[in-house]
């Protein structure tokens, strides 16, 4: 998982409330191989005329600034694959369908959740002067939006130490991997008849 620090990029706008897994990857790409590029089919069925993801001014973008309830519904984590592959880093919103963040956090997709009304002031922002950017420090907690202004976020500390170090729950595992082995000696030791012969 690629570690996330600090990033600086192109912000998208996206006026639309309650956006549930299925609009981010209807549930029929997910007969698909991961390798077949999950961003290939972000919000395939939301792509109609207008639809800011398409207008060539927020190119590259990769922050998504949402509105309330993003992610909701079933307990998909293609959503999150679609989004990431489709080059997001982070999506602001006032808030998150918990599952989906979640799934977010564990594939190095940052959530911010802000103020209904900071969130809102931001998208406008960004309508008014597409294509511009934000900048977002996850050790300092903080989002700064394209005139300047600092807003501050919360966030669970494991999820923060897990996104800024690049480690998802296999690699975090891993970390542990000298006591997993002694363990695993001490406990065939102990426990010899469970395990199985040699050749």
């Amino acid at each position: 998982m690629e570690p996330f620090v600090t990033l600086t990029a192109v912000a998208v706008p996206l006026d639309i409330a309650n956006i549930d897994t299925d609009q981010l990857l209807p549930a029929r790409f997910l007969k698909k191989p991961r390798s077949a590029g999950y961003g290939n089919f972000l919000f395939h069925d939301e792509r109609k005329p207008g639809f800011p993801l398409d207008d060539p001014a927020y190119a590259g973008a990769r922050v998504l600034v949402a509105d309330r309830n993003f992610g909701c519904g079933s307990s998909r984590e293609g959503a999150v694959y679609a989004l990431v592959d489709g080059g997001f880093r982070c999506v602001v919103a006032p808030s998150f369908g918990d599952i989906f963040a979640a799934n977010a956090a564990k594939n190095g997709l940052l959530t911010i959740t802000l103020p209904d009304d900071a969130v809102a002031a931001l998208r406008r922002r960004l309508q008014r002067t597409p294509g511009a950017t934000v900048t977002v420090d996850l050790p300092a907690q903080t989002l700064t939006d394209p005139d300047g202004a600092v807003l501050p976020f919360a966030i669970d500390p494991f999820k923060k130490d897990g996104l800024i170090a690049g480690l998802d729950d296999v690699a975090l595992t891993l970390q542990q991997q000298d006591a997993i082995d002694a363990f695993d000696r001490a406990d065939a030791e102990a426990r010899h008849w469970l395990v199985p012969a040699g050749p």
